[in-house]
């Protein structure tokens, strides 16, 4: 099992060492992995029981480009986990699929682990044209790289405190499982009251948490109800 805490733009170098140190305290079950992805500035060579991963990265190890984060940011920190394609960086910041792909290729030639995002918007469903929407943002994208984590994260979901309906995500994650063997999660509104449920979906490896998960005490909880599955 798999459960990442999205930090988004929330905490900093000081307020991260702090739930990492306290993150030690809660005792996680052996076959739970655990993924904290600060924001750049909280970026540091923790000692922790999670790996430590960045919420994005530009395809280049440096170079001119202003406000971003490459290669040679990230080694500095031993980090070689990152999160590419989320609904946020396509919708907020108006980041291409071309864009995505490449950086998705540049991270994949470095041997990164790549929590990999995708999702429709409300208008996408109640149209009922998901698939074709999801795999455009699959496009570029190699299923079988042997450190791709794919997490389905439907962009009505995410930070409304609305989750989707188990029968939803189970349709969706049955799809993904026909085109990539490799990992599959959910993001959208996860927090300990969903967590169990959400991990007993068929082809549900594990869970993106964005809100719920930055507070460190609703996080443990949540390491606290997969110690009983």
């Amino acid at each position: 099992m798999i459960l990442a805490a999205n930090f988004k733009m929330n905490h900093t170098r000081a307020s991260t060492k702090e739930y990492l140190a306290k993150l030690q305290e809660c005792s996680k079950p052996e076959n739970l992995d655990l993924f904290v992805f600060p924001p750049f500035t909280a970026l540091d060579r923790y000692e922790s029981v999670a790996a430590i991963g960045a919420q994005n990265a530009y395809p280049a190890e440096y170079g001119s480009y202003t406000g971003e984060i490459g290669l040679q940011q990230l080694q500095e920190f031993g980090v070689t986990t990152l999160i590419l394609g989320h609904s946020e960086r396509r919708h907020l910041m108006g980041e291409s699929q071309e864009l995505i792909s490449q950086k998705f290729e540049f991270y994949k030639e470095q041997g990164f682990t790549i929590f990999y995002c995708i999702g429709e918007t409300l208008d996408i469903r109640e149209k009922g044209d998901i698939r074709s929407y999801l795999l455009a943002q699959l496009e570029g994208i190699d299923l079988e790289y042997e450190k791709l984590i794919v997490a389905y994260e439907p962009v009505w979901a995410i930070g409304t405190g609305r989750s989707a309906k188990e029968e939803e995500i189970e349709e969706v994650l049955a799809f993904l499982r026909t085109l990539t063997s490799r990992p599959l999660l959910y993001g959208g509104s996860v927090k300990p009251e969903n967590v169990q449920s959400i991990m007993r979906i068929p082809n549900c490896s594990g869970a993106l948490v964005g809100t719920a998960s930055w507070k460190i005490e609703s996080f443990c909880q949540m390491i606290e109800k997969l110690k009983e599955l």
